[in-house]
């Protein structure tokens, strides 16, 4: 099965609501290719095609990689036109795609010791200039394919990196625990192409987890679309809100879980949980992505406790089980996982929960939390200590990532409440219209179910 990069409510809205008729038509036609490749194979292939390795310069690609151009076309592969050895092509579309490559091949080389996508050194048959304005890239199961979009809400999908990371991690996927690509299992399937995805792009930036922006697809948008990138794996459903895109639907908690049929059950909507899960792993361990928590999904991804049929649940303790086998020396990296699948509620507080905050400092020992303000005015505190109670390692967790003086608050709504959040020397306060997903889960813990 073909797996699209941009999910099909995404196109569907865009062919129904966009305010010309050619942009219309590009959604249309992108949803008529997209049926036809899902149509087009219902079990992935065991092996993978080797591509045709001489390119336009008549060289040998034997190494990597080789970009073609399907010169907006539907016929796969293409043209080849540049491989390993070969100088830039001038083309933007063929070298973003023949160097990104070549980033996400040393990730998946050098940090988790897998050539290629099979991990059997195949080189990547890429194709580039795929179809008639086509908005969308995919991995068919042999090769990446990439479209050049539609010029007003999309431009190339060559340009961010990481949709090349996310294609790419498709076929490992498929290569190892091949999870079905329909609901939980699905989401999963999507969530760690967004992993990997995420982890490339930070790793080409020279950045840790702290400093990312944890965006998947920024770039993609052009100017004048109201959107940050197509996915936000720290607060999914923020990523963008534009008339013609509508709002982005994903959630990041089992409590706002969407039971669909669409979309294959939901792979893109339901995907924003393990994502944020991952997102907490990673700020939650510190460092770099794609070393500790790298290691960790993809020991998960691979080792045999994951299959076809896996739901988040059973990825959740697959991770958990990874962190312990791969850090035994360290016990509380298992625990930072497991809360990080606690906070997006796939998994209970049964097992244990880290023994300290994923600081160095153990900060304040108490947070308080107070909530005015609404229809009838009533006033509700309460404090919670850090070190005693059970729910303070989450707490800590989730103050250790907050600067709380930072947060601004919108003007005041009527009839809505207002939060009061300290935390030592930090203070702020907010409506609730303007609680983060992180700071809704402090108020939650300190005040109880609301």
């Amino acid at each position: 099965m073909a797996c699209q990069f941009i999910p099909p409510y995404l196109l569907s809205r865009i062919a129904a609501v966009a305010d010309d008729e050619d942009l219309c038509a590009c959604g249309r036609r992108t949803l008529l290719v997209d049926d036809r490749l899902r149509a087009g194979r219902t079990t992935p292939p065991a092996t993978l095609r080797h591509p045709a390795v001489r390119t336009a310069a008549g060289n040998i690609a034997s190494a990597t990689r080789v970009v073609h151009s399907a010169n907006n076309t539907e016929q796969l592969p293409g043209d080849p036109v540049r491989g390993d050895g070969d100088p830039p092509s001038g083309d933007p579309a063929v070298d973003e795609a023949f160097d990104a490559a070549g980033q996400i091949w040393d990730l998946f080389a050098n940090q988790f010791k897998r050539v290629s996508v099979d991990g059997k050194g195949t080189p990547l048959s890429i194709t580039v200039h795929y179809g008639e304005n086509y908005d969308n890239a995919f991995w068919d199961g042999h090769q990446l394919v990439f479209g050049d979009g539609d010029g007003k809400i999309f431009g190339r999908f060559t340009r961010p990196m990481d949709v090349m990371a996310h294609e790419f991690t498709h076929g490992v996927t498929q290569f190892t625990a091949a999870l079905t690509y329909q609901g939980q299992s699905g989401a999963l399937n999507e969530s760690v192409s967004d992993a990997f995805a995420a982890m490339a792009e930070q790793r080409s930036l020279g950045q840790s987890a702290d400093q990312a922006d944890w965006l998947i697809g920024k770039g993609l948008f052009l100017p004048g679309v109201k959107a940050k990138g197509l996915r936000s794996m720290k607060e999914p459903g923020t990523a963008y809100d534009d008339p013609r895109l509508g709002k982005d639907p994903q959630v990041a908690s089992m409590d706002d879980y969407i039971d669909t049929e669409d979309d294959n059950g939901g792979v893109h909507l339901n995907s924003g949980i393990p994502n944020r899960a991952f997102y907490l792993a990673c700020t939650g361990l510190g460092g770099n992505s794609w070393e500790r928590p790298g290691r960790i999904w993809y020991e998960a991804l691979t080792a045999g406790d994951v299959d076809a049929g896996t739901d988040f649940a059973g990825f959740a303790e697959a991770t958990v089980a990874a962190a312990g086998r791969l850090f035994a020396d360290d016990p509380d990296a298992a625990a930072r996982v497991r809360a990080a699948w606690v906070e997006v509620k796939v998994l209970d507080r049964s097992g244990p929960l880290p023994a300290t905050p994923p600081t160095d400092a153990a900060g304040p020992a108490k947070v308080a939390v107070r909530r005015s303000g609404g229809f009838a005015g009533m006033v509700r505190s309460a404090e919670v200590d850090l070190t005693s109670d059970p729910v303070g390692p989450e707490l800590q967790s989730l103050l250790s990532r907050l600067d709380l003086p930072s947060f601004t608050a919108g003007p005041p709504a009527p009839d809505r409440f207002v939060y009061t959040v300290e935390y030592g020397e930090q203070r702020t306060t907010v409506g609730e219209a303007d609680l983060t997903p992180e700071l809704s889960q402090v108020v939650r813990l300190v005040l109880g179910d609301l």
